[in-house]
């Protein structure tokens, strides 16, 4: 690709893109130039938001020859149809978490990416922080020795309105689609597949799981601890636990901006990493890159970890009794 800025699409301009959006000044060779919306009166006030300068349906932005790069924030349900049309299309993705709601619909994309040879990544900020980014560096390093354990726990309380999206099956609703992707995703990134997955939680009379908590394990003993839930405001934290110490990521351990690490035998050292904006600027700029670089996927987010996920949380979902709601693979007409 030349040195050409890319180009970029929002698709679905809702909460989480208008968030994505704004840090877009932070990453000088991307460019938004469209976004695409059911609804042209949410896209041209999106668009008039952030300087964007044309407007699109769900079609006709796969057919812009100046959309290089989609970013999907629609439901997750939504996914499956809007990335397999804009893999044949040739543009290349970056899905919001979850990627889908089905481990099956996540193949279906990466072998679909593959075919058509463009990139692909799921839209987990988390390992692109700063600060995450040096804890992997740390665990690599030997700092905390041998990992024998994460912990990580993330809850928002949420008001239980049934017409809330949070409470909506047909929406992906519930805890584990937009919360517990998060500690699921740090324990995968850092322990890799676990062997067995142990799953408790609770159901709302919608249908959505409203929280859980997870054992993963691993060879030799290793483990993982995770908990979310939409019924309780929880710390967010996350700790990784190695023979020789430990690490810390404070609140939100999703978005962080510091590491404790605690060695042994040694005073705790506090880094202090902050984010580049509001921290969506460093996934923007992996995509764009590697784009740039010809890649088709990312090295810190590949498709293979999401793969992990969605299958983590496939069974999450069979042990509370959770029926997802997918959706189809063609776009609507």
């Amino acid at each position: 690709m030349t040195d050409r800025a890319v180009r970029w699409g929002v698709v679905g301009p809702g909460r989480i893109a208008r968030k994505v959006a704004a840090d877009f000044p932070h990453v000088a060779s991307a460019s938004l130039t469209a976004v695409a919306s059911r609804s042209k009166d949410r896209a041209q006030a999106f668009a008039d938001e952030f300087g964007i300068p044309t407007v699109h349906d769900y079609r006709t932005i796969l057919e812009d020859p100046d959309v290089d790069v989609l970013y999907l924030a629609t439901p997750h349900p939504q996914h499956r149809a809007m990335a397999l049309a804009a893999i044949r299309a040739g543009k290349h993705l970056l899905v919001e978490k979850a990627f889908t709601v089905t481990p099956e619909a996540t193949r279906e994309i990466v072998a679909a990416a593959a075919e058509h040879g463009v990139f692909v990544m799921e839209a987990m900020w988390t390992r692109f922080q700063p600060a995450v980014v040096k804890l992997r560096e740390l665990i690599a390093e030997g700092v905390i020795g041998e990992v024998r354990a994460v912990q990580a726990d993330l809850g928002a309380q949420q008001n239980a309105d049934p017409e809330d999206r949070f409470f909506n099956p047909a929406l992906g609703g519930g805890a584990l689609f937009d919360l517990t992707v998060y500690p699921i995703s740090f324990a995968q990134m850092v322990l890799g597949r676990p062997e067995t997955v142990v799953a408790h939680g609770q159901l709302a009379p919608e249908g959505v799981d409203v929280e859980e908590s997870i054992l993963l394990t691993y060879p030799e003993g290793r483990s993982a601890t995770l908990f979310a839930s939409l019924r309780c405001q929880s710390p967010g934290m996350a700790r990784v636990v190695g023979t020789g110490g430990w690490i810390e990521v404070p609140p939100r351990f999703h978005h962080p901006s510091a590491l404790l690490v605690l060695r042994n035998g040694h005073p705790p050292e506090e880094l202090s990493l902050p984010a580049l904006g509001a921290g969506y600027s460093h996934e923007i700029a992996e995509v764009t890159e590697g784009i740039r670089a010809g890649r088709v996927e990312s090295p810190v987010m590949p498709l293979a970890d999401t793969v992990a996920v969605q299958d983590i949380m496939a069974a999450v979902a069979d042990q509370l009794g959770l029926q997802v709601h997918e959706g189809p693979a063609d776009l609507e007409h």
